[in-house]
């Protein structure tokens, strides 16, 4: 009995949208079939600009975007696709149609300024950062602006940028690390130092920061490895940056008996280690 009764809700259901004034008109469901192509577009372009390979997502961006040339979401989709890929120079010129758009807004000027430090253009970075009202209060903006007063060696700027932007994030250890670069900049190794540990407690993964804690402690002579989360692999790769520190401030052998530990401890062929004691021996 029950396949009578599925075929007859089916009918009743084929007329009821069949119908121009049953329930809904079709321009109505046209709208609503609309809204739902809308949802599902921009759940598509969040995977994309997320998830999706960089290149893959430049390529739907531009396709999208040749499309319909004035929406403002695609081509942010773009810009931000191009600088993922590691094209900030092709990521400009897109950045700068969105900002010159009707609906761009504050952040658009900071990704911009992003894209602009990153293919080194400082000056235009900073005027457009410069221009942005105070009252838009980003991490990004902020993290940005502390680049910047780095640059032009504005130091104190610069801390109260960085503690800013610590402020405005949960996830601070990139924050930290640049802050400790900036601080070994200035030759404030202790500092350095301390920003490095903390930046490795909030992300034991990141070598670039447990790279810079090294060179904080060669720099004022210590030539001991820290006690921090390592792979074999690391290990090596931080005991020759310690050996290139101690041969910087004249400590050649203690450079010599680094670079053999790191020769040692790698757990394949280290050439940059053998290199370094080569040339010292040679």
């Amino acid at each position: 009995m029950r396949q009578p009764v599925m075929v007859a809700l089916c009918a009743a259901g084929i007329v009821a949208l069949s119908g121009c004034g049953a329930t809904r008109s079709d321009n109505e469901v046209d709208r609503a079939l609309a809204g739902i192509n809308v949802v599902d577009e921009t759940n598509l372009n969040e995977v994309m600009l997320s998830a999706a390979d960089p290149d893959e997502a430049v390529n739907y961006f531009q396709r999208a975007a040749a499309q319909q040339p004035d929406r403002i979401d695609l081509l942010r989709g773009l810009a931000a696709s191009l600088v993922r890929a590691d094209r900030a120079t092709e990521g400009v010129p897109v950045w700068t149609r969105v900002t010159e758009h009707a609906e761009a807004t504050d952040e658009d000027s900071v990704a911009l300024a992003d894209a602009l430090i990153r293919t080194g253009k400082w000056d235009r970075a900073e005027a457009l950062l410069d221009g942005i009202s105070p009252t838009h209060e980003t991490f990004r903006r902020y993290r940005l602006e502390a680049m910047v007063a780095d640059t032009n060696e504005e130091w104190q700027k610069a801390d109260s940028f960085y503690e800013t932007a610590l402020g405005l994030t949960t996830q601070p250890a990139g924050v930290l690390n640049n802050w400790g670069f900036s601080k070994l900049t200035r030759g404030d190794y202790a500092e350095a130092e301390r920003l490095f540990g903390e930046a490795i407690q909030q992300d034991p993964k990141l070598f670039t920061a447990k790279n810079n804690l090294v060179l904080a402690r060669g720099a004022q002579g210590n030539y001991s490895l820290p006690v921090i989360p390592m792979s074999q692999e690391e290990r090596a790769q931080l005991l020759h940056t310690l050996g290139l520190s101690a041969v910087k401030r004249g400590d050649v052998e203690t450079g010599k008996g680094l670079f053999r530990d790191a020769l040692e401890t790698h757990p394949q062929h280290f050439e940059p280690a053998a290199r370094s004691l080569a040339a010292l021996e040679g």
